[in-house]
């Protein structure tokens, strides 16, 4: 493990007993619809990166298979509680890092990156390995913020961005890049609410020839 993957791993292990304090409820509210919208169906495999203390869980269908992965035990040892508190046979979660996944390719028919392509360090790698796991035709599903185009936020997200990396993310990742450097496919990008300040892309993972009609 590097040292900024070591010191974000630290940090969130550190945060690990007020993150749902903080961020549950939020997260949670706004991940039940995205997901719900999904309309996943019966038996799909499904693998969410940065899976944390398991904020999204409750979303879930029971008749999909999740698997939740991240690098801090602390969190997964929160999101692990919930799993048994819940009886959630659904649900499995495994320490691991988002940019050297250890499964074969093609082995989920999901792959969800929730508030988490501006906490890695690599973005771009983190999409690599996304749709390596992610079979052909699959979907790839990101929420997160990005820096506003509107130039006096965009200038304060620009600003602030020294200070929210020792923090463990950054506030500088602008949308257009991102996909472009991703080559991420999107069929659907919308925000939740008009005052939202994040944004919903729904990916189709064309690779190996595949496209979708």
């Amino acid at each position: 493990m590097g040292e900024i993957e070591a010191h974000e791993s630290k940090l969130y292990s550190d945060f690990a007993p007020f993150y749902d304090k903080v961020f549950g409820k939020i997260f949670s509210s706004r991940l039940r619809r995205v997901i719900g919208d999904l309309h996943i169906p019966k038996g799909a495999r499904v693998l969410e990166l940065g899976a944390g203390t398991g904020t999204s869980f409750p979303a879930y269908p029971r008749h999909c298979e999740v698997v939740g992965i991240d690098v801090a035990p602390d969190m997964l040892a929160r999101a692990q509680g919930k799993i048994k508190a819940n009886g959630w046979s659904h649900l499995k979660v495994l320490e691991m890092d988002a940019l050297n996944l250890e499964f074969p390719d093609d082995s989920f028919d999901y792959v969800m990156a929730f508030h988490v392509v501006t906490v890695v360090p690599d973005p771009v790698r983190m999409m690599e390995e996304a749709k390596r796991v992610c079979r052909p035709g699959g979907s790839i599903v990101v929420v997160n913020h990005f820096t506003s185009d509107f130039p006096l936020l965009g200038l304060l997200t620009e600003t602030l961005d020294p200070v929210t990396r020792r923090l463990g993310w950054r506030t500088n990742l602008k949308l257009g890049p991102f996909i472009e450097a991703t080559e991420l496919e999107v069929e659907k990008a919308y925000k939740l609410s008009k005052l939202s300040l994040y944004t919903v892309l729904v990916g189709s993972n064309q690779k190996n020839g595949y496209h979708r009609v």
